[in-house]
């Protein structure tokens, strides 16, 4: 199944080997795609800068094996618990009762590298260090990049190629796709603290008259603390952050609450709201920081990036193996952009209210309560920042279906035909009823009957080489008999009783043509 571009290239390169690009060579590897991610750092990076996953990403990461590693590795967080002075605390709940992730998870960004590294090289992604991507072409059915690594310049050569090189994107430049948007007026701070103080272990936005002071736990004492401090918002960025500067910020800001006991990393940050302004030229895709970036407010970023990767590796793969059908790479960018426009619309709000002008601060403890208080508000709030409120319009081509491009939840399921089990490489068959989540591999379409129909499964045998097909005890979605969902735990199809013919439409329309009879 798996072959190698003309004149021996590999079949993607990805640039950059943050989470985005280590997820997606893992994908890709997992699907039989010879892959190689170039990253212009020569050692692996132990900077933490984002420091949560929301629900959403540790779906995509239960679908490959990492979740309850990542879960159990580090510090899950129920609720924000925003103290906006006067007596006055705001709480807003991130209990998902739709997920088995009811929290938003504290971890450094590191500790997620390191768990998608080992899985992209076992699956066997090369990871190449210190090969920085100068310059790039398509040409000849590929592209074509020259590398400096070593001091040397060579040559590597790709049927596809993935910029995920972060906020100042070689690949982007390259090209020449605008990065649109604008830098804020003013500076943030952030740094790795530990405090006098034992603080409930939830985000909290310490908020006061001249700013906002955001404290997320990492759970082993330590805090990440993201401020915006008036007094301090026009220092330049090359300045060194002194200790004394941070201590004063939180004590002032929590109205002295907050006392400051040891730093162990800081730094200025200047943030910006940009967006690409194409995810897609020719053979080449940007995807996480290269195709947006935001406000660290709502600690979403290496969320969005994680699931990027998992929109476009599919899509790669299905088109490496042939059966894609030709809009399937021209649905990336149509899916995940108004997703990462609505991210970035969310975080700058979030940052708006707290750089604030005099006149709304002081009516900010008043202001907030009332608004978040109203629960349609605060139910949209939870879904838009932890991801589990998007879904995809149906593409153009394929049959009509109810609830087309919705989330799909983890259920119990009963896995009959799940051909060569990808994390164990032993043949499946029939087996004890499973996790959706647990079936899925992030590359495989999954059809669940719950009507226990024959035409139904006899139908999926054909397609038996990049589909699982499972059964259910009920109908899943509260009344949906037949559900075909895409490797991104997406509905792509569905009826509400067997509909023999629709499902080979929807199979045809999605996976392209049926096996061959062997």
């Amino acid at each position: 199944m798996t072959r190698r571009g003309k004149e021996g290239r590999v079949s993607v390169i990805i640039v950059g080997a943050g989470p985005t690009g280590l997820m997606l060579a893992g994908d890709l590897a997992e699907a039989g795609v010879p892959v190689r991610v170039l990253e212009k750092r020569a050692h692996e990076s132990n900077l933490t800068r984002a420091f949560a996953l929301h629900a959403r990403s540790l779906e995509y990461l239960d679908a490959r094996g990492l979740a309850d590693r990542l879960v159990s590795e580090s510090f899950p967080v129920p609720e924000v618990r925003a103290d906006l002075g006067k007596g006055r605390v705001v709480r807003l709940d991130l209990r998902h009762p739709e997920s088995r992730f009811p929290f938003v998870l504290m971890i450094q960004q590191a500790r997620t590298e390191a768990r998608l590294l080992e899985r992209a090289e076992r699956q066997g992604a090369k990871i190449v260090r210190g090969a920085e991507v100068i310059d790039l072409s398509e040409q000849d059915g590929g592209v074509s990049l020259r590398v400096l690594e070593g001091g040397r310049e060579r040559f590597e050569r790709a049927d596809y190629v993935v910029g995920a090189d972060g906020a100042h994107s070689k690949i982007r430049e390259k090209l020449g796709v605008p990065f649109e948007g604008r830098s804020y007026r003013t500076h943030l701070l952030l740094a790795d603290v530990r405090l006098h103080e034992v603080l409930t272990p939830a985000i909290t936005p310490m908020i006061g008259s001249d700013g906002v002071a955001l404290l997320t736990p990492f759970g082993d004492g330590w805090f990440r603390a993201t401020v915006w401090d008036r007094r301090q918002a026009r220092v330049p960025l090359e300045e060194p952050l002194q200790f004394e500067e941070i201590a004063e910020s939180l004590r002032r800001l929590s109205r002295s609450a907050l006392h400051l006991e040891e730093v162990r990393w800081s730094s200025r940050f200047l943030t910006e709201r940009r967006h690409a302004r194409y995810y897609r030229r020719g053979r080449v895709f940007l995807a996480g920081d290269a195709a947006h970036v935001h406000s660290p407010m709502g600690a979403m970023g290496m969320s969005v990036g994680l699931q990027d990767a998992g929109n476009l590796s599919w899509k790669l793969a299905a088109v490496h193996h042939g059966w894609a059908p030709q809009w399937l790479l021209d649905s990336y960018e149509r899916e995940r952009k108004p997703i990462a426009r609505r991210t970035i619309y969310v975080s700058g709000f979030i940052l708006s209210l707290a750089v604030a002008p005099a006149i709304i601060r002081a009516v900010r403890p008043y202001l907030v309560p009332a608004i978040t208080s109203v629960p349609r508000i605060a139910e949209s709030a939870r879904l838009l920042i932890s991801g589990l409120g998007y879904g995809y319009g149906a593409p153009a081509g394929v049959p009509n279906a109810p609830r087309t491009g919705e989330r799909v939840g983890d259920h119990p399921i009963l896995p009959k035909l799940e051909g060569r089990n990808a994390r164990s490489g032993e043949s499946k068959g029939a087996g004890s009823t499973r996790r959706l989540y647990e079936v899925m591999d992030g590359i495989r379409f999954v059809l669940i009957d719950s009507t226990r129909s024959k035409e139904i499964e006899e139908a999926s045998r054909a397609w038996s080489d990049r589909l699982i097909f499972a059964t259910s005890e009920e109908p899943l979605l509260n009344d949906l008999g037949v559900l075909l969902i895409r490797p991104d735990g997406h509905l792509a199809w569905s009826a509400h009783r067997p509909d023999r013919a629709g499902l080979l439409r929807a199979l045809e329309a999605w996976l392209g043509p049926a096996q061959k009879s062997r």
